[in-house]
């Protein structure tokens, strides 16, 4: 029986609230940096601290992703751990910036990043529902239109998240300085502001959305209904867990590498963007991202606070500028795909974004320019405002990212195990991200010598290594 198209708004209901959670994630990928530099990590051991969101992701996606497979309820099968998730992820966003009120518990900056491993393995029992739910609710023939419209809807929540401190500051008329050991008071509300956000979205994807009891979801998938299997030791369901990893689809092992490269690249740029800005065109000494340096120090000088505000704020534009250049190039994207191929769209995008990585060397201009954004105006750097073209490119392989792995993946992948291989599939996420984590720190400090702008061409290169990769995937569609 053929699984009946969906109309628009309902595929786009379906994944609406990916929004909410992409503006957490936004909030979180702009000021997490931030954050954790004011509380006191050191500019090295920062990608340490970051190491706590990749690592939940390899440990949540799969196992959400297997037991939502298994669910089905009053509330349905994927909707259960989309709410669930959101609400721990909200909790985690009120209480990351308050790590100084609970410093009778433990020190702020190790508090901080617990909350930090509790939003992200929150983002991520979330996140990988929405994934299967595209693939549950809407037909193959709609597939690309599912998962391009869940790209504009990240993008669109990635642009809200991203911009809402400098808002808060510019608009709003908040302080962007955070005293020694403390955080900005635009970066606290945002994160507020964000968790609401989040909890709206999802609450209406879960009421919007109907999921398919299983007889007819079994009938559109051309699967035959079994009884539920007996309980099983946890040695027999890690046995069957690595039988589906070794025994994965041809085409995820190719992606795998795409996705290495891509996602090395990303970690890197959500790490250290702000240090390298600031650096490169703020013109502020490394030392004064080094926690030795700082606490030696009584205060910190306020036109260091006042430049490394600035230029964190700036982060959440330029951030916001890739994801809305990613939210107007998923508008094409199925045109374009369509088109030339899925492959070649995907190749192209990522070259796009690693030029646009190496491109940051062009643009160290200090001169102060007089910025009008129609919501406010501002005095910044001439590089920081250039920094806008970069992010073209930035923003064309981010959408390709979110969109084409899980196009070229989904035909491929069985329909009862869709949720596990969409998990399994997070390994080619976390891993690079891991790896990321342990290697750039010290790629910085002993090859950079701390210049944090290096780091960001090095992400440039691997961008590009990830365009190449693409050419060895095989798509089925094609």
């Amino acid at each position: 029986m053929k699984q009946p198209a969906l109309p628009f708004w309902q595929v786009w209901n379906v994944s609406f609230g990916f929004l909410g959670v992409q503006l957490g994630f936004a909030l979180q990928n702009a000021n997490v940096s931030r954050v954790l530099s004011d509380l006191g990590a050191d500019l090295h051991s920062l990608s340490l601290f970051w190491l706590a969101a990749p690592i939940m992701g390899l440990l949540v996606q799969p196992i959400v992703g297997a037991a939502s497979d298994r669910t089905w309820n009053r509330v349905g099968r994927r909707r259960p751990f989309i709410l669930g998730g959101a609400i721990a992820a909200a909790l985690g966003m009120l209480l990351m910036p308050n790590a100084p009120l609970f410093v009778s518990l433990m020190a702020p900056m190790l508090f901080g990043g617990l909350m930090l491993a509790l939003m992200d393995g929150a983002f991520n029992v979330t996140m990988q529902p929405f994934r299967a739910l595209v693939a549950d609710m809407v037909p193959n023939e709609q597939r690309t239109l599912g998962y391009s419209i869940q790209a504009l809807l990240i993008n669109i929540g990635a642009v809200i998240g991203s911009i809402l401190p400098f808002l808060l500051t510019n608009v709003i008329g908040l302080d962007n300085t955070a005293p020694k050991g403390e955080v900005a008071p635009t970066v606290t509300w945002a994160f507020y502001i964000g968790a609401s956000a989040l909890l709206g979205a999802v609450l209406w994807t879960v009421i919007r959305t109907k999921e398919y009891p299983p007889e007819e979801y079994n009938r559109y998938k051309g699967l035959t209904a079994v009884a539920p299997a007996e309980k099983t030791s946890l040695a027999v369901r890690l046995g069957n867990f690595w039988q589906l990893f070794i025994n994965m689809p041809k085409t995820m092992r190719q992606l795998a590498l795409v996705q290495f490269f891509s996602w090395f690249s990303l970690f890197i740029m959500w790490v250290y963007t702000t240090p390298a800005i600031t650096q490169y065109i703020w013109g502020i000494e490394a030392k004064w991202f080094d926690a030795d340096y700082l606490h030696s120090l009584a205060v910190i000088p306020t036109e260091i606070a006042a430049a490394k505000g600035a230029a964190g704020d700036w982060v959440g534009i330029i951030f916001a500028a890739y994801s809305l250049f990613a939210a107007l190039f998923s508008i094409v994207l199925t045109r374009i795909a369509n088109k030339l191929g899925r492959k070649l769209t995907y190749s192209l995008a990522l070259l796009a974004g690693g030029l646009g990585y190496i491109s940051f060397l062009l643009f160290q201009n200090t001169e102060i320019v007089h910025v009008n954004l129609f919501i406010t105006q501002i005095d910044i750097p001439r590089g920081a405002l250039d920094l806008i073209i970069p992010m073209i490119g930035v923003g064309i392989a981010w959408a390709a990212i979110l969109a084409m792995p899980y196009a070229i993946l989904s035909s491929t992948l069985p329909a009862d195990k869709t949720g596990v291989y969409m998990g399994i599939f997070n390994f080619t996420i976390a891993a690079p991200q891991i790896i990321s984590g342990l290697v750039a720190g010290q790629i910085l400090k002993y090859v950079f010598n701390n210049e944090a702008i290096y780091i960001i061409v090095l992400a440039g290169i691997c961008m590009i290594l990830g365009a190449v990769s693409v050419m060895f995937v095989k798509d089925n569609a094609e």
